[in-house]
């Protein structure tokens, strides 16, 4: 047989036709290509397909896209007699979710002959029986349909008999043979015909039943059926021995004995529900009768006498639904995890409710709570998709047990509950929050680097990594540097650490921008304000601003004889660069010449007389001033004050040198006095340096003499004469002189007289020697005076220094 396949699209669905009988693994459809999906679609989806009932007779070959014959498919078995057989089944994806609708059209091949419910039969029929008389004989059955079905029947051999074919309401047939002539008993007495029934497939098929009939003794009236058929209904799950309905059938011979009813060629379903009482004709339930499996029965009886004449009639038995059956709820597909950003009208759960009764028994409604954010939808017939219908917040409710409901429309209605949980997946859509908007943070000045200032913390409501939160350090610049250089964090726990020590006096406040950034994609990020207070320590000591103190030169403050206690002498005036009590200055004096005479103030250090000035008061006084602040530990300075207690200032001159020469005087001077010390040192070192070239070459004129003067002749020598008035002798003086006169000292060395000179004619060689050793005695002591005379100018030269500085 051609293998017929068709397709078509409508409202969405898709309908396919194949034959029944096909083997396993044959191609129904391409439903990639009819439904416009692309493989990797079908794959990336997880289609697959899904069967109300839980039988599979088609299956899908994702990698290609085609569905397949999975299970042998009996069309007779699948839908009786219905000539329009048809299974539907969903192919549902995912990921997106999707549901299309797919019905195959089953169509009927000539699979099944005409079948007989006996292959011989027996009738008793009496020699009186005129013809026309109609005796009723078993149909054959053939589960086709369409042309393929039951089409005619034929008798063979008709010498006494022919088939008369009536229909029925409902479209059956019910087959009579019709006598033609009377039968003789006494000719013979069986006979023996076959009946034949034939479909219209192509090829046709037919079955035969072997008629055996015996010829009886002479009985003239057939029983007959008080009607032609018979009505009767019966609630499903009725009770065994539950009356359904009575036959009677009447005969007109009075000699005959009762009449026999039983059931003409009964299936095994008949005989299992129904029984019939041969005697009375009253038609029970015998066994559990559903009308999910019949909805009714059609049931030949016959009637039978004594002289073997028969009447047949039919039973048509109506099932009564009862709502037996509760809703069936089948999870088609589910999605057990949810975004919370998914939109108004995805799809979670695709639904299918069956309920087997029938009408408002098996007219199902599908609820859910009211409370939830989700609806339920009608798709398809007896399809529902839950959907949602709010938006969704996993920070509110991060899961969801959705009840969903079946009722149907019995009284009383029966229902049924499947609970589905549904997890809301996080979305990355809340941003890091600080538990501050701004942090203050106090740090005191030195601190260590890599010291703890602080820590920042932020909460993102979030789940998993998109609640995962680093921090960062805002880039910035604080006195032209990265504010990096200064602070950096941990971007883990947001502690925030010291790069450098701190110093209050040059930064006391500093902010920063910290950054919390989730791990979300793309992530979301705030930020907070931190303020660095940095806290003063006590690490810097007062300075002196008054007096000034200088190394060169002294200042003195003078105070009348005639001061009178409380006389304001001088303010001692000092400031801390550190701030708080660490600059809150106190004043003390230390030491003093005469401490009854001057007192300090301890707030405003203004120094004053404690009492009357007399005239028995040094001139000079000597004040030593401590200023301590008030840190812990505290820091101090201290300032000498020279104090002249004169009325004049030449008595004041007489106590301080130079006191009255101003600073940039005595300045002056210190700088000529080491000048000229510089001076002198460099003449001192040229000189010596000419005596020592002098010396040497002296000693070169020497050595050539010596090397000439055996070849040169002698030479007397005489001493000059002097004239009237001259020394006749040579005196040595030796001086050492100082500034002072009364330190001078002037010594006389006996003169040199002429008879101690020699002739140099007769001792040239010694006399050579001798002067060069004077030379050299003359030489080391010019040395000396001009080193000694050094070494006073130095000392002279300090000592003037020092008392122009005091």
């Amino acid at each position: 047989m051609a293998l017929t396949l068709s397709a078509h699209l409508s409202m969405g669905q898709i309908r396919y036709s194949i034959p029944e009988e096909m083997t396993v693994g044959s191609f129904v459809g391409n439903i990639g290509t009819d439904l416009g999906l692309e493989p990797k679609r079908l794959v990336s989806g997880k289609a697959r397909v899904f069967t109300a009932g839980g039988s599979e007779y088609v299956g899908l070959d994702t990698d290609k896209g085609h569905l397949i014959v999975k299970e042998r498919i009996d069309r007779e078995q699948l839908c009786g007699k219905v000539s329009a057989c048809s299974i539907a089944f969903n192919v549902i994806l995912e990921n997106p979710m999707e549901l299309h609708r797919v019905n195959v059209d089953i169509l009927d091949i000539n699979d099944n002959s005409p079948v007989f419910p006996r292959v011989e039969m027996q009738l008793e029929i009496s020699e009186a029986a005129p013809p026309g008389a109609r005796f009723s004989l078993e149909s054959a059955i053939d589960p086709d349909v369409g042309m393929n079905t039951l089409q005619k029947y034929t008798l063979h051999p008709t010498d006494h008999f022919n088939l008369n074919i009536r229909s029925r309401a409902d479209g059956s047939k019910n087959i009579e043979m019709v006598l033609q002539t009377a039968l003789d008993r006494e000719k013979t007495t069986n006979h023996y015909l076959t009946l034949t029934a034939v479909d219209g497939g192509k090829p046709q098929r037919s079955g035969t039943i072997k008629i055996h009939i015996l010829v009886l003794d002479a009985n003239d009236n057939s029983p007959v059926f008080d009607q032609s058929s018979y009505k009767a209904s019966v609630i499903e799950n009725a009770g065994k021995g539950t009356l359904v309905t009575t036959v009677s059938a009447s005969d007109a011979d009075e000699s005959s004995q009762k009449i026999q009813y039983y059931f003409e060629h009964p299936s095994a379903t008949v005989n299992d529900l129904f029984a019939i009482d041969s005697e009375s004709g009253e038609v029970r339930v015998s066994g559990e009768i559903d009308y999910e499996k019949h909805i009714e029965f059609k049931i030949k009886v016959t009637a039978k006498d004594h002289g073997g004449l028969t009447d047949s009639s039919e039973i048509l038995i109506d099932v009564i639904d009862v709502n037996d059956n509760t809703p069936k709820i089948t999870i088609m597909s589910f999605s057990s995890a949810l975004p919370e950003d998914a939109g108004l009208g995805t799809v979670v759960a695709m639904i299918n409710v069956q309920d087997l009764d029938s009408g408002n028994n098996g007219r199902v409604t599908c609820s859910i709570d009211r409370n939830l954010p989700f609806k339920i939808e009608s798709s398809l017939t007896n399809e529902y998709n839950l959907v949602t219908d709010s938006t969704l917040d996993r920070e509110q409710t991060k899961e969801y047990n959705i009840t969903i409901t079946a009722v149907d429309g019995g009284s009383p209605s029966l229902s049924s509950k499947e609970t589905l949980t549904l997890k809301i997946s996080d979305v990355n859509d809340h941003a890091p929050q600080f538990k501050q908007q701004t942090y203050n943070a106090y740090v005191l000045e030195n601190n260590s680097p890599s010291f703890s200032i602080i820590s920042v913390k932020a909460v993102d409501s979030d789940w998993g990594p998109n609640a995962r939160v680093s921090y960062f350090i805002v880039d910035g610049y604080l006195n032209g540097d990265p504010l990096t250089s200064y602070v950096s964090i941990n971007s883990d726990s947001g502690v925030i650490y010291a790069v450098k020590s701190f110093d209050f006096e040059q930064l006391k406040l500093f902010k920063i921008q910290v950054k919390a950034q989730d791990g979300g994609s793309p992530p979301l990020s705030s930020n907070t304000t931190l303020n660095i207070f940095i806290q003063d320590q006590n690490d810097n000591a007062p300075q002196i601003l008054y007096p000034v103190q200088t190394s060169s030169s002294v200042v003195a403050e003078m105070v009348p004889r005639s001061a009178d206690v409380g006389y304001l002498v001088t303010k001692v005036v000092a400031v801390d660069v550190d701030s708080g009590q660490n600059a809150w200055l106190s004043y003390k004096l230390q030491k003093a010449t005469d401490r009854a005479l001057f007192e300090v103030g301890a707030q405003n250090g203004e120094i004053r007389t404690v009492r009357q000035v007399t005239d028995k008061d040094a001139v000079k006084h000597r004040l030593t001033v401590v200023v301590e602040d008030n840190g812990q530990p505290s820091r101090s300075a201290t300032v000498i004050v020279n104090v002249a207690v004169a009325d004049s200032f030449p008595e004041v001159i007489s106590e301080f040198t130079n006191f009255n020469h101003d600073t940039t005087y005595s300045d002056n001077l210190t700088f000529y006095l080491i000048l000229a010390l510089a001076v002198v040192s460099v003449l001192f070192i040229f000189s010596l340096i000419a005596i020592i070239s002098v010396k040497i070459y002296r000693w070169r004129q020497n050595r050539l003499f010596y090397k000439s003067a055996p070849n040169l002749p002698v030479i007397p020598y005489y001493p000059p004469v002097y004239a009237d008035g001259t020394l006749q002798r040579v005196y040595n003086y030796e001086m050492c002189g100082t500034t002072d006169s009364r330190m001078s000292d002037i010594k006389f060395v006996r003169p040199y007289s002429q008879n101690t000179l020699v002739n140099m004619s007769r001792a040239g060689t010694v006399q050579r020697e001798k002067k060069e050793q004077e030379e050299d005695a003359d030489l080391s002591l010019e040395v000396r005076n001009s080193f000694f005379v050094l070494t006073h100018l130095c000392f002279f030269s300090i000592h003037c220094s020092h008392c122009f500085q005091f």
